[in-house]
């Protein structure tokens, strides 16, 4: 599973197509030189179970990891992600 990323200096935004229609998707603002705020995260009905909204969530934490940034989870789903994985911890607010 390939997710993209598309970043416009101040948001961005992590999102997953299938036949090139896109399906899920999760959105960031930068609040500040070293942090992200992950706001909101949506995965097409068609994809519930199939893990995608983690794998959304592992892509901000890798990407976080690369560019040393800490992320700020606004939206819930990604903030119940980052209470069930400690090892998320180290890119966490």
């Amino acid at each position: 599973m390939d997710i993209n990323h598309e970043n416009s200096g101040t948001n961005g935004r992590f999102y997953y197509k299938v036949k090139g229609k896109e399906v899920a998707t999760m959105t960031y603002s930068r609040t500040d030189n070293d942090v992200i705020s992950i706001d909101h995260t949506e995965v097409d009905e068609s994809l519930k179970g199939e893990g995608v909204g983690y794998k959304l969530v592992d892509a901000s934490v890798e990407y976080a990891r690369t560019h040393n940034l800490k992320i700020k989870p606004l939206c819930s789903f990604v903030a119940s992600v980052f209470k069930k994985k400690s090892e998320y911890s180290d890119v966490l607010v």
